[in-house]
């Protein structure tokens, strides 16, 4: 028999997920960094690119990943958590020096330097200068005589999670290390660290490994890590945000300092906020035919919001918990919320609605993926997608066999060039609409790190009310001198090996923002100017194409010579006020009419050419147009505004 009252764990579960500005989930995470403390990683080693990379360790390399990844989503992110755990040290520290609250636990030469909680501004301050080799580095960054257990580490790691994120939906623990076999031949050991693991991921804890080849030896995997690294989340295997990458990949071209911004953009990939827009949603793919899936949203605008008001007046500055209270206009009395009613003008009345009519009115059945049909890739326009699109993966938890499917239906769909037409309700009281699901390829990057999961992407398709059509144009191709001479300034400009990366363009406006916000937590000195990385490169840009783009100028100047209109001369001749009585004294005395040149070609001629002198052809008669067009040989059909294209073309080129 189902509990009809949730459990405290359930609830704490849903409290873990909250509700951005934007109005979606927003899953919390808290990832953990375990550095290890050796002669090798301490040991500086040079970059065979000086320009780009500075001397120094790889622990300190890491440290430093950690502190501007802790600087970065301090702000962006309040509401994850972080910290830092040393092992291989000669100290060792298990506990809060301010609350004390772990008790004796301790664990041999395991450093807890930050413990994992929501980063203050001391925190971040702390880790600054231990990565900068200040203050407490020289004590704590001493490698201990005797060899750490991983079992110890892994052991410690587990504690961590469970005494300050036990119900956090995404956790995380980082190894940073470069060696590849820690305990050896050592088999009770090795035992004892895969037993560890598998805890770590039986509570919901993913591991993922940062492995760093020494000078002499690559890292190998397969020595030690591949027993204890799953390359799958069992407490979120549809996580998109969770990425794969073997050890080997990852180390192949570095040289263990140029770790540094690899170890940094791989990190910064795997704790990108998810976006969950909706989870275990019912995908029908026929009649009793249902699998579940949750959905995300991997591309949108990200803009500064104010997450709390703070109030200056006092002593120290507080955040301010706002209330809103609602008054009568005429009275100033406080309304109740039982006296608020609703209602809607129709036909000069006011038509209210109860809450639960108001409710139904938006009902259009529970959310839901259903595919109605299936329509070939080349039926899908480009313009079709005018709004931001939604990437779905599969979800085992109401439906078993659902990873299956859904990979079936994506391999058939990509094998077959086919999309989907589904109708598609995101979440309760949203409005249904009729979307494209697209199957999408996984794409790596040039390391072998995975920026976008194989899966499957929901475009939502326009009505026809919000389909505007493209205002009519008549463009004129360009002679080839010009367009040969511009495809060479374009070849100057493309990147090499195609590499333009949007995500590594971030928004200034943003970023000015969030470094304003890290000067003032920090204590730190406020910037000058913003960081602008949109800046076109103008000096490169001349040095590499100015050459080109003055030899496109000459040739722009000579094609214009030579089809430049050669200033016709008009024909009409102003009559004189005596001429215009004299006609109206033949007429008896009648107002003077207008003369009617459509018979006379002459006048004709004379007529369109003054109006394209002064951009007028629009203000001329059809037929006047018809019979332009008629003397000179050209087609005379179609509509006014063809008729205009027609007139003006043959001009241009006299």
């Amino acid at each position: 028999m189902a509990d009809d009252n949730p459990s405290r764990e359930d609830e704490q579960l849903e409290e873990e997920e909250e509700i951005d500005e934007t109005g979606y989930k927003s899953v919390k995470d808290a990832v953990l960094f375990a550095i290890e403390v050796s002669d090798s990683m301490l040991t500086r080693r040079s970059s065979p690119d000086p320009k780009k990379f500075q001397e120094e360790s790889p622990t300190t390399a890491a440290l430093k990943c950690a502190y501007h990844l802790m600087q970065q989503r301090i702000i962006s992110n309040p509401h994850d958590m972080m910290g830092v755990l040393l092992y291989g040290t000669r100290a060792s520290k298990f506990y809060d020096e301010d609350e004390n609250s772990r008790g004796d636990l301790s664990y041999p030469h395991c450093y807890l330097f930050t413990d994992l909680d929501i980063p203050s501004a001391r925190e971040v301050k702390e880790l600054r200068a231990l990565a900068e080799d200040e203050g407490k580095a020289r004590e704590i960054l001493v490698p201990g005589e005797e060899r750490v257990s991983m079992a110890n580490v892994l052991f410690c790691a587990n504690q961590i999670f469970t005494s300050k994120a036990p119900n956090f939906l995404s956790r995380r623990l980082f190894i940073v290390t470069d060696n590849d076999n820690p305990h050896g031949d050592n088999k009770s050991l090795r035992s004892a660290a895969t037993v560890r693991a598998k805890d770590l991921y039986d509570l919901g804890v993913t591991i993922e490994l940062f492995p760093i080849s020494q000078p002499d030896h690559e890292f190998d995997g397969s020595k030690f890590y591949d027993d204890i690294i799953y390359k799958s989340s069992p407490n979120d295997p549809e996580a998109p945000t969770y990425l794969q990458t073997d050890s080997k990949t990852l180390t192949a071209n570095s040289d263990g300092i140029a770790l540094l911004n690899t170890l940094l953009s791989s990190i910064n990939s795997r704790s990108v906020p998810r976006r969950a827009h909706f989870s275990n949603m019912p995908l029908e793919i026929g009649p009793d035919f249902k699998i579940s899936v949750s959905g995300y949203l991997l591309f949108r605008r990200q803009e500064s919001a104010r997450n709390s008001y703070v109030w200056l007046g006092g002593e120290k500055p507080q955040i301010v918990k706002g209330t809103t209270t609602q008054i009568a206009e005429d009275t100033a009395r406080t309304i109740e919320k039982w006296e608020i009613k609703k209602a809607y003008k129709f036909g000069g009345d006011q038509v209210s609605f109860t809450p639960e009519e108001q409710k139904a009115l938006r009902d259009f059945g529970e959310p839901v993926i259903r595919i109605v049909g299936f329509k070939p890739l080349s039926a899908l326009p480009f313009w079709a997608n005018v709004k931001h699109p939604y990437f779905i993966y599969p979800s085992e938890e109401d439906f078993v066999g659902s990873t299956r499917v859904f990979s079936a239906l994506h391999q058939s769909l990509l094998r077959n060039k086919k999309m989907a037409l589904v109708w598609f309700i995101p979440r309760k009281n949203a409005g249904p609409v009729l979307g494209a699901m697209l199957a999408g390829e996984e794409k790596l990057d040039e390391a072998g790190v995975q920026k976008f999961p194989p899966g499957m992407w929901i475009i939502p398709l326009p009505f026809a009310d919000d389909v505007r059509q493209n205002p009519e144009t008549s463009l004129n191709v360009a002679p080839e001198p010009l367009i040969d001479q511009m495809r060479m300034v374009v070849q100057q400009l493309q990147l090499p090996k195609a590499s333009y990366e949007p995500l590594k363009y971030p928004n200034p406006s943003l970023q000015w923002h969030y470094r304003i916000l890290q000067a003032l937590a920090l204590d730190e000195d406020l910037p000058e100017k913003p960081e602008d990385k949109t800046i076109p490169k103008y000096r490169q840009i001349d040095k590499r194409a100015g050459d080109y783009v003055l030899s496109w100028a000459d040739e722009l100047e000579k094609q214009y010579a030579q089809i430049a209109p050669s200033g016709p001369k008009s024909t009409l001749v102003k009559r004189s006020a005596k001429d215009r009585a004299s006609d109206s004294a033949d007429g008896g005395g009648h107002a003077p009419k207008k003369v009617k040149t459509e018979n006379s070609s002459e006048g004709i001629e004379s007529d369109v050419r003054l109006h394209y002198q002064k951009g007028t052809l629009s203000k001329l008669t059809v037929a006047i147009l018809k019979d332009f067009l008629t003397s000179h040989g050209r087609s005379a059909a179609g509509k006014k505004a063809d008729l205009v294209d027609r007139v003006e073309e043959y001009l241009e080129q006299k």
